[in-house]
């Protein structure tokens, strides 16, 4: 009898939206293969054809997030201003379909890196990756002429990520849902008040 292949083109997609999901829910370390099946309605085999372990799973979702982290950095880029490229970085994370779930996944994935070295060079190779392009924004901006604070390139990133890893942290926390729209304004508003702490300058654009 011939083996069965699988022709589905999006399978490996489907595979890791399942996956995501599970982490978001059940934490890296409790989320078994079969869990991820159940989520994806496929069977544990198939899971097996494209990712040899949850490890090779995480792994692949951290490539996908690298090279839509380059797409987001690409549009920072082309912004005319660094307060619209630091809107742009900030609230990307708002316009997912389930940010909620989105940022409880990312908040399990640095609780396992502490425990799991394989993870942690994961989670650091994406972060370096994210903060190296904002580095790189933040630099090429007329704005850092006049350095706030005489703050380098990379001190302003650094600070600019501890801000967006406490937002992501409460909205973890928040439990009650929050329209994608609400939580974007929200998002803005954290991202414009560190814009004035930092950039404080007498040609600074009006906010809304």
């Amino acid at each position: 009898m011939a083996v069965q292949t699988d022709t589905a083109p999006d399978r490996p997609e489907q595979i890791l939206r399942a996956a995501m999901v599970c982490f978001a829910k059940r934490g890296f370390h409790q989320t078994s293969m079969h869990d991820i099946s159940e989520e994806a309605g496929i069977s544990v085999g198939l899971i097996y054809r494209y990712f040899a372990s949850k490890e090779a799973v995480i792994s692949a979702i951290a490539e996908e997030h690298k090279k839509e982290l380059q797409g987001l950095l690409e549009r920072a880029r082309c912004a005319p201003t660094l307060l619209e490229s630091l809107e742009i970085l900030l609230t990307a994370h708002c316009c997912e379909d389930q940010p909620q779930m989105h940022c409880a996944f990312v908040v399990d994935l640095f609780a396992e890196a502490g425990r799991n070295p394989s993870i942690a060079n994961l989670v650091r190779d994406v972060l370096e990756t994210g903060m190296k392009g904002v580095t790189e924004v933040i630099a090429r901006a007329p704005e850092m002429r006049n350095a706030p604070h005489g703050m380098k390139p990379r001190e302003v990133t650094e600070l600019i990520f501890a801000a967006a890893r406490g937002s992501m942290m409460r909205d973890v926390l928040e439990h009650s849902q929050v329209s994608a729209a609400e939580r974007r304004e929200r998002q803005l508003k954290v991202v414009r008040q560190l814009w004035r702490l930092l950039f404080n300058h007498a040609n600074e654009p009006a906010l809304a």
